[in-house]
């Protein structure tokens, strides 16, 4: 392969990042706003549903004693959310983030206005009457949808759309719990589907913004701070492992719980819109039970992170809250999933303090939180950032990441998908979380290029190379096209198969090869990448295409097709499952001898 001035760089970003960043720093802006909004907007349904006043003020259901009313509340949160996506947006139903994924993934990254306006406004509704939900879910689809809205009043591509969407949601999650980096890993672990600067460098500018921004509304971070904890030594590793796997197994049961109560849900002779009220009606009956299943519970999260709920009252907490919001989410009421995840995985973290020789029940409760959190959305690196931006305790490093890591591990080889791809799954489409480098990006044409190419001369006739390739040219037959060459090597066009079938059909057997050919030519570089290459076969519809000097375009230095450009994956499949001979100390010795 000849050697060329190298123009490639490592990444493919241009100048197109600092227009993206700038707006960016706007849907920063808009995100901690809404945010800010959204949480209030809780606050004031939470007033009116539980203490009959219109006030923003901090209030939760567990404050308010209202006895068998209680068991109401919810339900009627539930029929008007019901009523607001039959007769507004379906998109509204769900936690937010899987719709989120479909927008990006099918949807050509646009969402609708209505979207924004009436998924904060039902999530308020539905956590505001005791939904046992977060704000984190909506605030990313709504950050996503205004994000959306913004790329579509511009002249953008659908890739930068995304970005923008992303930086909207991340931007909203940002705002809400003061956590930007775990925002951004966020993003970059489950929203964006690559891991490239032109959209991780907007996305990081927003949530960075949201973050700034939200302090003077709804003051900084941490919002669960922890007294700092000792850091584990070997045996709290381990405890942080079997944590780890008890959290991953039970991250297992809540998706499956979730969906089997929507399969239950789909089961009822009734119209969708009065599913939310009936799981409503069931959150009533628990948050009967026990009050603390219902709303947010961020003030339970902060108890057992530092370690102030204990005993049979941890089991009663994990159990209800599973089933009430495996319920809820279930019937396709609007909520999200963050924060039931923290009060369930610091539950189980509390619940099985008391059988480790190491640390105390607040210790065991964050590594839970971590673990739940990776496992169930199988994001173990965001989890574990959260975790340490909600309680600013760096010491538990090392134990969040095993347990993060082990449940993860646990779910991706129990169930097939996610609780968030799940829902999308069943919708008819499918998504991978695996991200690697794709072949035709890294070979470039030369490697795989044929250079002793069978070529025609000009003058050949159309019955003269049907000849040729009938009776003695395998090449010719395999290539399904040959370049024409002058007697002076110079590259005039190029004739394929169909084209001598076509000419001998049409009764042009005695045309000359550079009559019935192409010569407006598609050509490329022996350091092109395959990825162009391709690129220009699909934008021209094209199989074949000489390979000529970059600083002659007439000289033919190789030929590649479609059956070439498979060498790339093949050599990935080779790297993936070829196994090769073990290393032998026997056959090492007897060489060096």
């Amino acid at each position: 392969m000849a050697h060329h001035k190298d123009e490639l760089a490592d990444f493919t970003t241009d100048r197109r990042v600092v227009v993206l960043s700038g707006i960016a720093i706007v849907i920063g802006v808009v995100g901690a706003g809404v945010a800010y909004l959204l949480l209030n907007l809780i606050q004031l349904f939470t007033n009116i549903s539980f203490f009959g006043r219109f006030s923003f003020s901090p209030s939760t259901p567990l404050q308010a004693h209202l006895g068998l009313w209680v068991i109401i509340i919810p339900a009627i949160g539930g029929l008007v959310i019901g009523l607001m996506a039959r007769y507004g947006s379906d998109k509204i139903r769900g936690h937010g983030i899987p719709e989120a994924l479909e927008a990006i993934l099918i949807g050509r990254s646009k969402m609708e206005p209505k979207v924004a306006a009436l998924k904060p406004l039902s999530s308020a509704i539905s956590i505001g009457t005791g939904g046992p939900f977060g704000a984190e879910g909506p605030i990313i689809m709504t950050g996503g949808a205004l994000g959306s809205l913004i790329a579509q009043f511009m002249h953008l591509s659908s890739s930068e759309r995304k970005t923008l969407l992303v930086a909207g949601a991340s931007a909203g999650m940002a705002a809400v719990f003061a956590t930007p980096m775990a925002a951004v890993l966020l993003a970059v672990e489950l929203l964006l589907f690559e891991w490239k600067p032109r959209s991780f460098i907007p996305v990081a500018v927003a949530a960075i913004v949201a973050a700034i921004v939200r302090v003077p509304m709804l003051g900084g971070g941490p919002i669960f701070p922890v007294v700092a904890h000792q850091a584990l030594w070997i045996n709290g590793m381990f405890f942080a492992l079997i944590v780890g796997l008890a959290a991953g197994m039970a991250s297992g049961i809540l998706t499956t719980l979730v969906y089997w109560f929507e399969d239950l849900f789909q089961k009822l002779p009734i119209h969708w819109m009065w599913w939310p009220a009936i799981g409503g009606l069931f959150v009533g009956i628990g948050g009967f039970i026990d009050p603390r299943v219902l709303g947010v519970g961020y003030g339970l999260i902060h108890d057992l992170l530092n370690g102030s709920i204990v005993g049979p009252a941890v089991l009663g907490l994990l159990v209800g809250k599973a089933v009430i919001w495996s319920l809820s989410l279930g019937s396709g009421t609007s909520g999200g999933v963050l924060a039931p995840l923290l009060m369930m995985g610091g539950a189980l973290g509390a619940l099985v303090s008391p059988y480790i020789p190491a640390g105390n029940a607040g210790l065991w409760a964050m590594i839970g939180v971590a673990a739940m959190m990776g496992g169930t959305m199988r994001s173990p690196l965001t989890a574990v950032v959260f975790t340490l931006e909600l309680t600013h305790d760096l010491n538990l490093l090392p134990g969040l990441l095993i347990a993060s890591v082990a449940a993860e591990a646990v779910t991706i080889l129990a169930l097939k998908r996610s609780i968030l791809t799940e829902k999308v799954a069943r919708r008819g489409y499918h998504l991978t979380r695996e991200y690697s480098i794709d072949p035709l990006d890294v070979h470039r044409v030369g490697e795989i290029m044929v250079t002793n190419v069978p070529t025609v001369h000009p003058d050949t006739t159309v019955e003269e190379l049907f000849d040729k390739i009938t009776r003695s040219s395998k090449a010719l037959v395999r290539r399904q096209g040959a370049p024409i060459v002058d007697s002076d090597g110079k590259l005039l066009g190029i004739v394929t198969q169909s084209d001598v079938l076509r000419s001998l059909q049409e009764g042009k057997g005695e045309c000359k090869v550079i009559e019935v050919g192409s010569t407006e030519l598609i050509t490329c570089y022996e350091d092109d990448l395959l990825s162009n290459v391709v690129i220009k076969m699909l934008r021209n519809d094209i199989g074949r295409m000489p390979v000529v000097e970059r600083e002659d375009a007439s000289k033919l230095v190789g030929y590649i097709d479609r059956s070439n450009l498979m060498a790339g994956p093949m050599k990935w499949y080779e790297d993936e499952h070829l196994k090769e001979r073990r290393w032998s100390l026997k056959e090492s010795f007897s060489k060096s001898l």
